[in-house]
């Protein structure tokens, strides 16, 4: 039940409760579709107009959240909290079938589907079925031969950035097993 002291303000659509009558005003357009902010440059329509304002931010290329650990920026704050988790180990999404835990809701969203057996992503040549988009990308490079990871050492170039990265071992090995007596 909503505490009405402390959430007075009450959707009649939904029963969502508020503590500003401005905050409800903003929500209640979820229900009626009102979209009176578009952007000149696009012509995409927003409920508010901070959204259009962070929508602006793809066209201006402005990014005012910094990082403090790396220097990274982002276009919003809910973007810097979801990239500082690469520095924290914060993996706050967990199955709820295997207990596996994510850093991204996306990625738990792909994940669920080892265990419903969903591949919404098909290849239209061969019609292989995948769990992400990703991986239907990488497959397609079987059929159109792109191989755009090329190594810098020898010019050998992959479908792969994880086969280039195995690959560059071999550079790594043979520099360190014959070059070791260089001083």
């Amino acid at each position: 039940m909503v505490n009405s002291s402390k959430k007075p303000f009450v959707c009649e659509a939904c029963g969502k409760a508020f503590t500003q009558k401005g905050t409800l005003r903003v929500h209640e357009k979820v229900h009626t579709g009102e979209k009176p902010f578009v952007c000149e440059t696009s012509g995409k329509v927003f409920t508010t107009k901070v959204s259009l304002r962070k929508h602006d931010r793809v066209h201006t290329g402005e990014k005012p959240f910094s990082c403090k650990t790396c220097g990274k920026a982002f276009t919003s704050h809910s973007h810097l909290r979801e990239h500082e988790r690469v520095h924290t180990g914060e993996k706050p999404f967990v199955c709820e079938t295997c207990g596996k835990a994510f850093p991204y809701h996306s990625y738990l969203r792909i994940h669920d589907r080892v265990h419903t057996g969903e591949k919404p992503f098909s290849c239209k040549t061969c019609g292989k079925a995948f769990t992400s988009n990703s991986h239907l990308r990488v497959h397609e490079r079987v059929h159109t031969g792109e191989k755009p990871f090329v190594c810098e050492t020898c010019g050998k170039a992959f479908t792969e950035k994880a086969s280039l990265r195995h690959h560059d071992r071999v550079h790594t090995v043979f520099f360190t097993e014959h070059c070791c007596c260089i001083t």
